[in-house]
């Protein structure tokens, strides 16, 4: 498998920088495979193409406010050792040196313990990351590909979201409202599982990942709750790839309550999926893992004809985009 087989020109137009309003106004594209059959839709209309049997399962990670800007230094935390010591991304790079104590505001200093081969650092803060003197300057990570607007955080989360901890979004729960899931839970289970989201979701792959089917470690928790109607599913819907990811990793002839286990699998489009049916999800980034994680479902030919007529179509891509149901 060659990486360069999931990739595709998009042009920029179609590279939404704000989301539907409201969230289930966003289009959703339908793929069945029995027949390979298209159907252009909107979210809304999702229960029409529910099995009839399905079990609804979505990411209740929630988006931490991981980016901390000084004026012109910027530190996005992506772990917390204790209250004020992280690991962290930083820019510019050349103002944290090992061993230097920045200031990064009136209040407000670092010190760089540690830089690590992928020239990420250990700061020990002056303060610990919950003082107010923090509050002025946290904002959501919202992806490079977005203008950066804070106004835009709420829009960042899923209505669903309940625990802090992720740096990106579960993207394709961002279509539902509070009414769409109301109708469906009438019909349906709806089961939360949570996995955060690291940086590593977006970062470029290679053959080394691809041979060894590994990727970034996250951590994903799964309640008693939701492992007992899990088990007693016939049929999984997944909202999202973070959610497949939960659910593959976790299934060892059925489902049990973990807390904070670790994740490192990487689906690829010749695997078979152990226990996840059908699939809500956004409109990727190319020669992405999770381009190629939605490429197990469909198989990689077919997947990039299902782009081109989402491209042809003008459908909206990436995180505040349209989204694809496959059935």
């Amino acid at each position: 498998m060659l990486i360069d087989e999931f990739n595709f020109t998009l042009p920029k137009k179609l590279i939404a920088q704000t989301p539907a309003s409201p969230r289930d106004s966003a289009r959703l594209l339908v793929y069945d495979r029995s027949n390979a059959n298209i159907t252009d839709a909107t979210f809304r209309d999702l229960p029409q193409f529910l099995n009839p049997k399905t079990t609804l399962v979505r990411n209740q990670a929630k988006v931490d406010k991981a980016r901390l800007i000084f004026d012109n230094l910027e530190v996005f935390v992506l772990e917390t050792y204790n209250d004020k010591t992280v690991k962290a991304m930083v820019r510019p790079g050349k103002k944290f040196k090992l061993g230097q104590t920045v200031e990064l505001d009136r209040d407000v200093s670092a010190e760089v313990v540690a830089v690590d081969e992928h020239g990420h650092r250990t700061l020990n803060f002056s303060h610990s990351l919950d003082d107010k003197v923090f509050d002025a300057h946290r904002h959501t990570p919202l992806p490079p590909y977005i203008a950066q607007d804070e106004s835009l955080a709420n829009e960042y989360q899923t209505v669903y979201a309940r625990d802090l901890g992720s740096k990106a979004a579960p993207t394709a729960g961002l279509h539902f409202t509070e009414k769409l899931l109301g109708d469906i839970a009438k019909r349906w289970p709806i089961v939360d599982v949570t996995l955060n989201v690291g940086l590593g979701t977006f970062a470029p792959i290679d053959e080394h990942n691809i041979r060894h089917k590994k990727l970034h470690a996250e951590t994903y928790s799964i309640s008693p709750a939701s492992a007992a109607i899990l088990n007693k599913s016939s049929h999984i819907t997944a909202v999202g790839t973070t959610t497949v990811r939960v659910l593959e990793s976790a299934f060892d002839n059925g489902f049990e309550a973990l807390t904070n286990r670790s994740t490192d699998i990487f689906i690829q489009p010749d695997d078979k999926l152990q226990v996840v049916n059908s699939l809500i999800t956004n409109f990727h980034l190319p020669s992405t893992s999770l381009l190629m994680m939605v490429a197990a479902f469909t198989g990689g030919d077919e997947l990039m004809s299902i782009y081109q007529h989402a491209i042809t179509k003008e459908y909206r891509f990436y995180s505040f985009g349209d989204a694809m149901l496959i059935i």
